[in-house]
Formats: C-alpha cells, sequence, structure tokens
C-alpha cells in the first residue's frame, strides 16, 4: 500500500518534471511591487482590467497568505529575502539604513564608495524625497553587501556566460538586490533625470540607454498632471479625495489632479516617483532593455528583474486607504499589461516563467483607523530620552542619551565606548535600558541583542522573527518593536501618512504568485513565506537554490 501512495504522490512531479524539461523557460522574469500589500489585489480589484494582475492570477498559482517572516519590513530586506531565499540573519541586508561602528555613521545598504555611478555626479542614499536634501557625492553602488547569493546568480553560475541577467528599477536598492553579483542593474537618479549604472556592472553606458534618454520620455510630463483615470464613482474612495492625514508635498496638494510642474522644476523628478509615472517610466525603460539585449531569444533562461517603485511612494504620501492608492493601482494595472503583453510578443509568456512579489505591506494611518474606533498613534522617538525611566537611569548610572550613540530604526546602537569607560556591564545596560523602553506608550516589545545571541529571549512569533532579522555586525544592540498600527511617521523630515518596517501582519502579508510553463492555476490559502519564492524557482529551473536559501519549495506549482 505504501509504495502504491508513493507512486500516487510522485508521478505528478515526475510528468511535470518531464513536461518543464521540454518547456524550459526563455526568460524568467520577477515582479516586485513595492508596498503591494497582500490584500491590496482584491481590494481594489475592480477597477483591474484583464491584461495585467488578473492575467497572473487566471494563469498561475496565487499564494493568497504569503508572509515574510523577517521583523523589519523595509524595502532592501524585502526585495534581498526574495531574491536569496535566506532571512536578514543570513543575507546580511538587515535594514535600509544600519549604523557602522567602524565609521560611526550610518550605512546605506548598496553604497559602496569603490565603485561610483558611471558618468554621474550621483546622489546621498540620505533624502529618498527631497532632492535638495542630497549632497552631489561620487559614493558608489554595488551588490557586495549581500552575503550570499541570489537567485539570478544561480541562474547564471548554473547555465553559463550565455545567460543575461539584469535588475531595473526607479530604486538602486531595488536593482541592485534582484540582479545580483552575476547581472547588472539600473536604476533612475532622480538629481540627474536618468538612469544610471556604476562601475561595478561597466564601464560605460550602452547606445541603446543613449537612445532611450534622448526620446526624453522622462522630460515630456512637464507640466502635465496626474489626474484621476476614470470617474470618482467607480472608485471605492472617490468621495474621499482629500483626508487630513494625506500629506500636502509642497506643490503637489492632496487632491487630483496633482501637478507635476515644469521638467526643470526642483521636485519635478520626485513628483513623477510619487505617481503612476514612475513604474511607467520604469517598464519602458525594461522593455527597451529587453529588446536590445535581446532576452529570452535562445533556449538559455535568462533573468530580468523589474521593481515597481511607486506604490511604495504613494503609499508613504497618501496612505494605503486613499483616491491616490487605488488610482495609482489601476495605472500599476494597465502598466503590468503592457509590459507582459511586449513580453508575449518577443518571447511569449508561454516561455516565460513570471514570479510577482512584494518587499513588504504598510499600514493604515492611525486617524483612519480612528473612523473604524481602533486606537494608534505615531511615535516620535526623539522624546524618548525624556521619559521619567530614562531620567531614573541617568541617575542609576548616566544611563542618558549619551549611551544611545544612534536609532535607525528599528535598532538602537549603544555607544560601547562609553559604556567600557565607565565600567558597566553592556548586557546589562542593553537589559535596562530594553526594560525601560518596554515602559513607553507605544513600544510593545524591545529585545536585547545580548539576549539574542545567548537565546534567552521568549519563545513566539515576535521574537522568531527579530531572530530572523539578527545579524551579530550589522543589527543594533537593542531592536524595538512598536504596538499594531503605532508607527514613526517621519520619512527624510516629512510626516507621511503611512510607512512600514513592523513584524505586524499588515506590513509582512504580500502576494505570491507564480505563472509559467507547466504551472497549473490555482488559490492556494495555506501560508507560505517569501523565502520560498526562491528555492522554487531553481527547483523550476533545475538550478541549485542560492547559498543561504532556508526556504522550502513551493509544491503547488510542480502540481
Amino acid at each position: 500500500m505504501k509504495i502504491f501512495k508513493l507512486v500516487w504522490v510522485l508521478a505528478p512531479l515526475l510528468s511535470v518534471t518531464s513536461a518543464l524539461a521540454q518547456e524550459r523557460p526563455r526568460l524568467v522574469l520577477q515582479i516586485t511591487v513595492d508596498q503591494l500589500r497582500g490584500d491590496l489585489i482584491d481590494r481594489y480589484g475592480a477597477g483591474l482590467g484583464e491584461g495585467g494582475f488578473h492575467r497572473l492570477m487566471r494563469s498561475g498559482v496565487v499564494f493568497a497568505n504569503a508572509h515574510h517572516r523577517h521583523a523589519n519590513t523595509e524595502t532592501i530586506v524585502g526585495h534581498t529575502t526574495l531574491a536569496t531565499g535566506a532571512d536578514p540573519a543570513t543575507h546580511g541586508m538587515v535594514a535600509n539604513l544600519w549604523f557602522d561602528r567602524v565609521s560611526g555613521q550610518q550605512f546605506y545598504n548598496v553604497q559602496d564608495q569603490d565603485y561610483p555611478l558611471v558618468g554621474a555626479a550621483g546622489v546621498d542614499a540620505s533624502s529618498e524625497i527631497d532632492p535638495t536634501q542630497r549632497a552631489a557625492t561620487t559614493d558608489g553602488r554595488s551588490p557586495v553587501n549581500i552575503i550570499t547569493s541570489t537567485i539570478s546568480d544561480e541562474i547564471a553560475l548554473h547555465y553559463g556566460p550565455e545567460v543575461k541577467v539584469f535588475g531595473v528599477s526607479v530604486k538602486d536598492r531595488g536593482a541592485i538586490s534582484m540582479a545580483g553579483h552575476a547581472g547588472q542593474a539600473y536604476w533612475f537618479s532622480k538629481a540627474e533625470g536618468r538612469f544610471v549604472t556604476s562601475t561595478f556592472y561597466r564601464p560605460d553606458y550602452p547606445n541603446w540607454m543613449d537612445e532611450w534618454h534622448a526620446k526624453d520620455m522622462v522630460q515630456s510630463y512637464g507640466d502635465t498632471d496626474w489626474a484621476l483615470s476614470d470617474l470618482p464613482g467607480d472608485y471605492l474612495f472617490g468621495a474621499r479625495d482629500d483626508q487630513a492625514w494625506e500629506t500636502d508635498f509642497p506643490g503637489y496638494g492632496r487632491v487630483f489632479p496633482h501637478n507635476f510642474g515644469p521638467a526643470d522644476g526642483k521636485y519635478y523628478t520626485t513628483l513623477l516617483t510619487l505617481s503612476p509615472v514612475g513604474d511607467e517610466i520604469t517598464v519602458d525603460f525594461a522593455k527597451a532593455l529587453m529588446d536590445a539585449e535581446a532576452l529570452g531569444q535562445d533556449d538559455t533562461p535568462d533573468f530580468l528583474s523589474v521593481s515597481l517603485s511607486s506604490t511604495d511612494y504613494v503609499g508613504h504620501i497618501f496612505g494605503p486607504s486613499s483616491l491616490e492608492a487605488e488610482d495609482n493601482l489601476r495605472r500599476l494595472d494597465r502598466t503590468l499589461a503592457d509590459l507582459l503583453a511586449h513580453v508575449d510578443r518577443q518571447v511569449g509568456l508561454d516561455r516565460t516563467l513570471v514570479v510577482l512579489s512584494a518587499d513588504h505591506g504598510a499600514p493604515e494611518h492611525p486617524d483612519y483607523l480612528a473612523t473604524l474606533g481602533i486606537e494608534a498613534s505615531t511615535f516620535e522617538f526623539d522624546r524618548v530620552d525624556t521619559e521619567p525611566g530614562f531620567v531614573r537611569l541617568q541617575a542609576d548610572f548616566g544611563a542618558s542619551k549619551d549611551l544611545i550613540e544612534n536609532f535607525s530604526n528599528p535598532y538602537l546602537y549603544l555607544d560601547h565606548s562609553v559604556i567600557a569607560e565607565r565600567g558597566l556591564d553592556q548586557a546589562e545596560v542593553e537589559a535596562v535600558i530594553a526594560e525601560e523602553l518596554e515602559n513607553i506608550p507605544g513600544i510593545a516589545h524591545a529585545i536585547s541583542s545580548s539576549a539574542l545571541r545567548k537565546g534567552e529571549v521568549a519563545a513566539g512569533q515576535i521574537s522568531e522573527q527579530i531572530l530572523a532579522n539578527f545579524h551579530r555586525v550589522r543589527s543594533g544592540d537593542i531592536y524595538i518593536v512598536f504596538e499594531p498600527h503605532w508607527f514613526v511617521a517621519d520619512f527624510d523630515g516629512l510626516t507621511v501618512a503611512s510607512t512600514h518596517g513592523s513584524p505586524w501582519s499588515y506590513d509582512t502579508h504580500v502576494p505570491i504568485i507564480l505563472s509559467g510553463p507547466g504551472i497549473e492555476p490555482a488559490r492556494v490559502v495555506r501560508r507560505v513565506e517569501t523565502v520560498d519564492v526562491a528555492p522554487t524557482v531553481a527547483a523550476y529551473l533545475g538550478t541549485k537554490p542560492p547559498s543561504g536559501s532556508s526556504g522550502e519549495v513551493l509544491p503547488e506549482v510542480f502540481r
């Protein structure tokens, strides 16, 4: 009986394996939508067409209960987890910014002074929203801080030098993390209004890039608006265009239409990315790359990652429950349909493995939650050292703010030299400060790194998520988790409607969709995790999984 059961289980897998061997995809298209919370496609689905999200959902396996299992749900963390199948504790990208104790400065995840940008002054990573706050710099970019291999690296290793690997995004970290070490990455410089790369990838720009920039697509939006795509009555939030908690970005406003201003305006390129235009530019550039580099034109699988960032920027400024977020998803759906149609014409979707997911979700603004009777608030970390508990600590052993060297959300970095000079015990200081932090309204958990190293943390999901995020060098001394629906609303000095980075489900829940040759359509509601994506792609292609991969192969893809 056991033999018959084994045959019954293995037969479908063997038949699919045989079919995939004959229908090996010519292209792997990995699409990552920044801040696409797992419920948003269904929530706003009535306004979507048939050629974008719905096309993938009809043809592929939809994992409706997919989550990141790490605690710090930020852009680089989620992207790299999808790319590597590893937790940030293993791949090393624990945050968008971490504090570097050697230099005594904050470190941006993909910065690398050894590889300056090609033919460009570049911009500092200190500000994403306001380019005027960025200092001109020759700081470079590379993937060297990603400790493990990525799925794109493994494809290149497996199939050899004929493989072409590219990553494209508005954000440098969105392109670099997915292109891995073996590919080439291109991203949009707001300061220069063009796509750029670094000398890690190549010494100059290809001719097709010059031809694409010569179209002046970026400049063509000058003195135009982001106008509502359909009639207000067709939207869930059609009657709620102006909500008090939305961010009134200078010159952009809280209501439609949102004007981009002149093409030479101070905030022009930033405003483009605070709208669906950011994704439209990215996809148009990706299509030009795909054609010029002849991706998917032979039997050796190529890899193209397209990371779409506008949903994240729009979500930060207006919140996920806003007319802007709803309309952005409609425009994104049309942009996605355009990309899929182009791939179908040039390669054939029947010869393409499409993988769609997101790097994180997003919370609702506390004022919006208040309309539903849910209590929440925003948190100002600058007031922490004035709390009564910290004042008492100062009297006890001088643990005032001078012991706090840096706060890079969610990590608190203590000044180790001050602790040593005062003859204090590092673990004890961490424990006492963590305890006082947990007494502050809005902070749910404060876990010390000493406790994590020793395994002295309470069992539970939150502890497991923090451990998955813990790197012995890059992580701070105390990991702070705010209460559900609480968050720090500061984003590059701007007070925003939403941010992300928590271990709560609204930040961890993302879609996962895989569609390609031999994959039968299905909707799966069991819980899966984003670390499962890379090993599943590896199994599909017959490569080994990335070096740090700890996820499981999703069997529904091989039904």
